[in-house]
C-alpha cells in the first residue's frame, strides 16, 4: 500500500509538471541554465533543515528539491535526451552495481569493505582516478572530507586515530615555523596543510567536520547578537565599546542561551 501511494504521488507530480510547462508563462519558459542557482539554493536550504532538526523543514525542502528534479528531466524529455524514467533507471541500475554485496554474492565484513570496493567498481567504470567525480566548485571543507574519504576508499589512509593526532601536531609546527620566518604564501600553504589534518581527525573520531563547523558559526551568531541586544538594553553603542567590555556583554550572551538551552 505505501508503495502504491508513493507512485500515485509521484505521478501526479509528473502530471503538475506536464500542466506547467504548457501552461504557466514562467515555467514554461525556463531552461536548464535558468533554474540551475535556484537548484543550489534549494539545496543549501535542505541541507539548512537537516542540521537544524527541523523534520517538517526537511519535509517541505526535499519537495522543493523534488521538484527541481522533475524540472530537470521534462526538460530533458521535451529536448530528446532523456525523461524521468531515464533518470530513476539509470541510478538503479548505478545502485545496483555497485552494491554487489546486497545485489550480487559478495561479502563483506565492514563498511570500510563496502568503501573499498564502491571505489574500485568506479575505477572499473573506466574512471582513470579515484578522486574523479568531485565538483571542483564545491566548499573547500566538503571538498577535503570528499576527497579523503575516496582516499581512504583504496586503503590510502592513516590506519590509527593516534596516527592523525601526530599528523595534526607535525602540521601545527610546521605552521608555527612559517608564522615566525614564511612568507606569506607559505604561512596559507601551512595553514591550508593544517585544516586538512584537522578535518581528517575529525573523520577519525566520527566528527563531521562541515556539521561541526556550521553548528559553531549558528552558536556564535546566537550569543553575538544576544550581546548586542544586551547592550542596546543598556542605551550603549557597541562601535564605541572597548573589546574587554564587550567580552563581558559576551559572556552574559553565552550564560543566558546556555540557560535556555538546560531549562526544561
Amino acid at each position: 500500500m505505501e508503495n502504491d501511494r508513493n507512485l500515485e504521488a509521484l505521478q501526479r507530480l509528473l502530471h503538475i509538471m506536464d500542466e506547467l510547462r504548457e501552461k504557466c508563462p514562467w515555467d514554461s519558459k525556463q531552461t536548464m541554465e535558468s533554474l540551475r542557482c535556484n537548484t543550489i539554493e534549494e539545496t543549501y536550504e535542505l541541507a539548512g533543515a537537516v542540521l537544524s532538526g527541523n523534520l517538517e523543514e526537511v519535509r517541505k525542502e526535499l519537495g522543493d528539491l523534488l521538484l527541481h528534479i522533475v524540472f530537470y528531466a521534462k526538460i530533458g524529455s521535451e529536448q530528446g535526451a532523456f525523461d524521468f524514467a531515464d533518470v530513476a533507471n539509470g541510478i538503479c541500475e548505478k545502485l545496483i552495481l555497485r552494491h554487489p554485496h546486497v545485489f550480487g554474492n559478495t561479502k563483506v565484513q565492514s563498511d570500510t569493505e563496502i568503501r573499498s570496493n564502491w571505489e574500485k567498481i568506479k575505477l572499473s567504470e573506466g574512471r582513470k582516478s579515484v578522486l574523479e567525480g568531485i565538483p571542483e566548485a564545491l566548499p573547500a571543507m566538503v571538498k577535503a572530507i570528499r576527497l579523503q574519504e575516496k582516499a581512504q576508499g583504496i586503503g590510502f589512509d592513516w590506519t590509527e586515530k593516534e596516527s592523525g593526532w601526530d599528523k595534526l601536531k607535525e602540521e601545527i609546527a610546521e605552521f608555527e615555523t612559517e608564522l615566525k620566518d614564511g612568507s606569506a604564501e607559505n604561512r596559507e600553504e601551512e595553514f591550508g596543510d593544517l585544516l586538512f589534518a584537522l578535518i581528517k581527525c575529525a573523520r577519525n573520531h566520527h566528527i563531521q567536520a562541515e556539521n561541526a563547523l556550521e553548528k559553531t558559526n549558528r552558536k556564535f551568531k546566537a550569543r553575538f547578537q544576544i550581546m548586542e541586544d544586551l547592550i542596546r538594553e543598556d542605551g550603549k553603542q557597541l562601535k564605541n565599546m572597548p573589546l574587554s567590555e564587550m567580552e563581558i556583554y559576551y559572556q552574559k550572551a553565552k550564560a543566558l542561551l546556555n540557560q535556555e538551552k538546560h531549562t526544561p
